[in-house]
């Protein structure tokens, strides 16, 4: 099974078109498909060419219940704070970040972070989809060396071990692949990033 999980497109609908044109079996939009929120329907026609297989999570950028309405409208999935089974695979996501200087629509504290993450606990084999990273890891560095990245998605991470793990929101850190325990994971960034999957081991 290839998951195509893509980030940060903020609007560009050319790099869109491209991820689009690969193949895949599941396609997930990872947050931040525009900025402020504006615009989403705009790149339906887009997402709608993979539909039914095309799954969707709010960035910082998006409120949850812009990509529900989003979703619902154009015939695609939510995959906020959901997770769904195929080939034997735990697929779960949750979108939004930890506070920014912004105060961007889609914002979590911690506390909620780590509350719309429990549901997914126990979930194996489990690949693990989040608009943001884990905090101090390679896929959080953002300018200057900084890391701005979830505590609560890196608890996570380090409790449960899924087998993979994506994300986005640090443009800085996209395309970096990183090992984290037993989980590997990915910035996925604009260009997206292709996750090969095997037969399911046994949970």
């Amino acid at each position: 099974m290839r998951i195509l999980v893509f980030s940060d497109i903020h609007g560009d609908a050319a790099a869109l078109e491209r991820l689009m044109a690969q193949e895949a079996d599941v396609y997930v939009a990872a947050g931040d498909l525009v900025s402020w929120g504006r615009g989403l329907d705009a790149l339906a026609p887009i997402l709608k060419s993979r539909a039914p297989r095309v799954w969707v999570l709010p960035g910082n950028h998006e409120h949850e219940s812009d990509i529900e309405g989003f979703c619902g409208r154009h015939g695609l999935n939510a995959l906020h704070g959901r997770w769904f089974e195929m080939d034997g695979w735990r697929i779960a996501g949750l979108g939004h970040s930890s506070p920014t200087p912004f105060h961007t629509p889609g914002e979590y504290t911690e506390e909620e972070m780590a509350q719309r993450l429990a549901p997914f606990s126990g979930l194996k084999p489990l690949v693990l989809i989040c608009h943001c990273p884990p905090l101090g890891t390679r896929l959080d560095r953002a300018a200057f060396g900084r890391h701005i990245g979830s505590r609560a998605v890196r608890e996570f991470l380090e409790r449960e071990q899924p087998a993979w793990f994506a994300c986005g929101h640090v443009h800085e850190a996209a395309g970096v692949v990183t090992q984290i325990g037993a989980t590997r994971a990915v910035n996925a960034g604009k260009g997206g990033y292709l996750i090969e999957l095997g037969p399911a081991p046994a949970a």
